[in-house]
């Protein structure tokens, strides 16, 4: 019933997920000076290493749209399930994902919007969370963001994390630092008939459903 539920959510939101893809502005949206258009050589992404039990080694893949803009990631084992037959390690998953943002000379980027999409089922009084922290390698500066559900639910949902133009934080120029990705998923029984399932779910069967990550641009300055 479950998967059956997640693949109907794929076929509808087909068309969301190409929409996400158009580039965010930050800067432009609140009225200040343009950012740097997207270099127009190609930007890659390598998924270094991958751990957590909500995205088992395969189980996650990269994109990067074709102007630059943004990259998807998409998981296929990613869902969090409390009540009935679950065992109490259901409750909570995780997903930390390391990925090598290779990007062409002269430019430097940081994310400015993250668009998330899922499937959640909770019961009345159930509690569902999604959580991510984003942060470079070797750098302190780590962005926490935290989106709750509360039951009773049944339909898909969607969390967007922005960040304002003047607390982005951009890879150092120059220097090859991995852009590391930890979320979260939650289902929590709460007042809800323990008797019953509550799920949240952040995967995909078709790659339809996936979780976008919208680049900001800046020029490196010569040294």
């Amino acid at each position: 019933m479950i998967r059956t539920l997640r693949s109907a959510l794929g076929a509808v939101l087909v068309t969301g997920g190409l929409l996400a893809l158009l580039p965010a502005s930050a800067a432009g949206a609140a009225g200040g000076p343009a950012a740097p258009a997207a270099p127009e050589d190609r930007v890659t992404v390598d998924v270094a290493t991958v751990n957590g039990s909500g995205c088992k080694p395969g189980s996650a893949t990269v994109a990067v749209a074709e102007d630059n803009s943004a990259f998807t990631v998409t998981y296929s084992e990613y869902l969090a399930m409390a009540g009935g037959s679950s065992a109490p390690t259901d409750g909570r998953k995780n997903c930390l994902l390391s990925l090598l943002v290779h990007v062409p000379q002269g430019f430097t980027y940081a994310v400015a919007q993250v668009d998330y999409r899922g499937f959640g089922s909770l019961q009345k009084g159930a509690v569902g969370t999604q959580k991510a922290s984003y942060y470079f390698q070797g750098m302190k500066q780590t962005d926490y963001r935290t989106h709750k559900f509360y039951g009773q639910l049944d339909d898909n949902w969607q969390a967007s994390d922005t960040t304002g133009i003047e607390a982005l934080v951009f890879a150092p120029c120059g220097e090859q630092r991995n852009f590391n990705i930890n979320t979260e998923l939650r289902a929590e029984v709460g007042t809800s008939d323990p008797a019953t399932t509550s799920y949240m779910a952040l995967d995909s069967t078709d790659g339809s459903i996936n979780s976008v990550y919208h680049f900001s641009w800046k020029r490196c300055t010569a040294r």
